[in-house]
């Protein structure tokens, strides 16, 4: 069976990354949502239905965009559950908390069936009861901050006991957790693992150096470079660089924080770039909840420790400093004096909203980037960050 997940109208909203990302490639706890399901269902993805945008979307290992029929025996996957990995009873329906998570489809239908009812799949669960399984629901964005602790705790528990993991005696561990080194990973001498609040993951091909402390529960991910200071109840995804203090945040991938600089409770979508000392608020002077853009206007979180959140291809300059709740749309390219304002809009050149990264230099510096990292910006995914910067400026005017 293929797994087809619907991105429904409160995904579409999950912006600064609806722009150029569907909701089935964010990360939330250890793994992205995608990989989430194809783990406990033991299933591949088809691909996965959403905003037209999209069309063009284009990653190694990715989903990719569905258009007519999705044939019977499909399953359709809400890509808000964040489902458990331990894996799904048998059934043809599931829930998560009373909300129809997943269906497997009877009969084939269209794309356009699917997003007519607004991405809902309760009118494919048929008559039969869906059964029970254990997750959560992405609501807002910043649930993948809320929720993060907790799903990194049983996140790791499970994957670890999955490797082939490795013995490290030159590290000092402390704290009655677990630590997880997969056999390819390095971790050098004077690196201190600390697994006083929850269990560590390191994966294969990864490099933690000296004068680092990871602090659990904590995930780094594979071919990533952890090069100096604290980083604490994160999940770093593949191929990223980080230095300095990370706290309470995800790094969906692909991206670098190589300097001094705080970062917490923040979520970095693909190809990020932080210059050196930038940093973020997470804490507001008066200690109440953080408010935070949405495209339905400012909204109030309920959580009073929230940091920023930055699109796919966000660069900051040298010293930027990210306001509390901060959201920095797709290509921003940020700079100037002061703190940043709520709410960066996508591709913009500074901090005056007016300004814009003209398109063929912002292509070009993308594939500068991702020439340094051996990959290539392929044409299919030229086309869908142009839509995304057309669609950006029609929305700025």
């Amino acid at each position: 069976m293929s797994l087809v997940f619907v991105d429904d109208i409160v995904a579409n909203d999950f912006h600064p990354f609806a722009l150029t990302r569907p909701c089935c490639e964010l990360r939330a706890g250890a793994l992205l949502v995608r990989q989430r399901w194809e783990m406990a269902t033991s299933d591949t993805t088809a691909g996965f239905i959403g905003a037209p945008h999209l069309t063009d979307f284009d990653e190694t290992g990715a989903a990719s965009f569905l258009s007519g029929t999705i044939p019977a025996g499909s399953i359709l996957v809400n890509s808000r559950c964040v489902v458990g990995l331990a894996g799904l009873p048998p059934a043809n329906a599931w829930s998560c908390d009373g909300q129809v998570a997943a269906v497997r489809l009877q009969n084939a239908v269209t794309a356009s069936e699917v997003l007519d009812g607004g991405g809902r799949l309760d009118a494919f669960a048929g008559s039969e009861k869906p059964a029970d399984i254990r997750g959560r629901w992405l609501d807002q964005v910043w649930d993948l901050i809320r929720h993060l602790p907790e799903l990194l705790t049983a996140d790791i528990k499970t994957l670890g006991a999955r490797i082939e993991q490795t013995s490290v005696p030159h590290a000092t561990t402390m704290g009655p957790f677990l630590t997880y080194i997969e056999r390819g990973a390095r971790i050098e001498p004077m690196v201190l693992l600390d697994a006083s609040g929850g269990p560590i993951l390191v994966r294969r091909g990864s490099t933690v150096q000296s004068f680092s402390r990871l602090v659990g529960p904590c995930i780094i991910g594979e071919e990533t470079i952890v090069n100096g200071g604290r980083v604490a109840t994160s999940s770093i995804g593949e191929r990223c660089r980080v230095h300095g203090e990370v706290s309470v945040s995800v790094f969906t991938g692909h991206s670098n924080k190589g300097h001094d600089g705080f970062i917490g409770h923040s979520v970095l979508g693909r190809w990020v770039n932080l210059g050196a000392g930038t940093v973020n608020s997470n804490l507001k002077n008066n200690y109440s909840d953080v408010s935070m853009w949405t495209p339905r206007g400012i909204e109030r979180t309920g959580m009073q420790f929230l940091g920023a959140f930055l699109g796919d291809h966000v660069k900051t300059a040298i010293g930027t400093r990210l306001t509390t709740g901060a959201v920095v749309g797709t290509g921003a390219n940020v700079y100037g004096t002061g703190l940043t304002s709520r709410y960066v809009p996508p591709f913009a050149w500074g901090l005056d909203e007016s300004d814009k990264w003209e398109l063929e230099p912002f292509l070009e510096t993308v594939g500068k980037m991702m020439q340094r990292r051996d990959m290539s910006l392929s044409e299919k995914a030229k086309r869908q960050l142009t839509a995304a910067w057309q669609r950006a400026v029609e929305d700025n005017r």
